[in-house]
């Protein structure tokens, strides 16, 4: 029983499908698919700017790490300096002191390097996604530039797909016959005609002989 329901509700809608399409105006119908794909396309370019924020978002986490690794190289060689000195002006405490810091510094310095390692990966990785984007963006727009000429053509051939319809319809109804209260041409031509040829055999049927001849001599003539 649920699957004869299936098969009749799928009847339906498909009846229900072809009956729209044949009522739908074509014009209206191309309006829509054309919005459709400029929203398709305005989504497109939204998907599109939210990768490359991203991509941009990296670049700043990477610059900035980078940065952050350039003051702590800078920290870790003046500490190393410090403790040498301190050592040479025989100060063990400070010396001892600034090579611990060193040590805490490059302990950082390790750190530090993953993480811009794992930016310049996201940087590569995003500016990939940003690349192809940008193409698709790119290319749906020259799509959309088609759709919109073809627009502009379509409208024209329906323009005149509607006029020689008018045209066929009012060719047909030239052609149809004429009603039964109504005589065409041609029963007109040949009513007219059959009367005046009645008419001149009784004209001749009432003539003398003599009026006969002479009526046909001037026929003849």
């Amino acid at each position: 029983m649920i699957k004869v329901l299936k098969k009749w509700w799928k009847y339906l809608t498909a009846k229900t499908n072809r009956s729209f399409e044949q009522k739908a105006d074509p014009a209206v119908q191309l309006e829509q698919a054309l919005q459709e794909a400029q929203g398709q396309h305005r989504r497109l370019k939204e998907q599109a700017a939210n990768v490359i924020a991203n991509q941009k978002q990296a670049e700043l986490r990477l610059n900035a790490k980078m940065t952050e690794l350039e003051k702590l190289n800078a920290n870790a060689r003046q500490a190393l300096v410090m403790a040498a000195d301190a050592q040479k002006a025989g100060d063990a405490a400070k010396s001892t002191q600034y090579n611990t810091a060193a040590e805490s510094i490059a302990n950082q310095l390790i750190q530090v390097e993953k993480d811009v390692e794992g930016l310049k990966q996201m940087v590569m990785d995003s500016t990939q996604a940003a690349d192809q984007a940008k193409a698709a963006v790119l290319q749906n727009g020259r799509l959309l530039q088609e759709k919109l000429a073809a627009k502009q053509k379509l409208l024209s051939q329906l323009e005149q797909a509607k006029m020689q319809e008018q045209m066929n319809t009012a060719m047909a109804q030239l052609e149809e016959t004429v009603g039964d209260d109504v005589p065409t041409l041609n029963e007109v031509q040949e009513k007219i005609e059959a009367r005046y040829a009645k008419a001149k055999a009784h004209r001749m049927s009432r003539m003398s002989p003599r009026e006969t001849v002479s009526s046909s001599v001037t026929l003849s003539r």
